[in-house]
């Protein structure tokens, strides 16, 4: 099956589903592991810093971004790796899966409308169509 999935995820809903779904597909493999990558986006970043008390603060800000994909993960005993990257989200995300030898990549929906869509594409999309390996869209 799949033994080495890699799990983008932005703290959303949507990233829950995709991390259950994730843990699914891990546990049908002996030796599965999950790479988790968290990406903070550029335009985000520098709000956060202006906002934060200091590194520390900042930090914990982004690791409560993947708290709960991670506490689930280790209630299902599935092997994780956290990668927390700096970018546009979308472009980083392909390049960290192209890079690496992946069997998978999951990615949840941000559920964005038609025109929200057309006019700022979505990472989900830009990940279909860009990564090498296959593509699972939670929604």
């Amino acid at each position: 099956m799949y033994s080495s999935i890699l799990l983008a995820i932005d703290g959303s809903d949507n990233s829950l589903r995709a991390t259950i779904e994730a843990a699914k597909l891990a546990a049908c493999s002996d030796h599965a592991v999950i790479t988790i990558i968290y990406v903070v986006d550029f335009a985000q970043s520098k709000k956060d810093v202006l906002y934060a008390q200091g590194k520390e603060d900042l930090e914990l800000n982004r690791r409560k971004k993947i708290l709960s994909a991670e506490e689930y993960l280790q209630s299902q005993n599935i092997d994780y790796k956290v990668n927390i990257l700096h970018g546009e989200p979308g472009p980083t995300i392909v390049n960290f899966a192209n890079n690496h030898a992946f069997d998978l990549l999951i990615v949840g929906s941000r559920g964005l409308n038609s025109l929200q869509e057309m006019v700022l594409g979505s990472v989900s999309h830009k990940v279909v169509k860009r990564a090498t390996c296959p593509v699972l869209v939670v929604k």
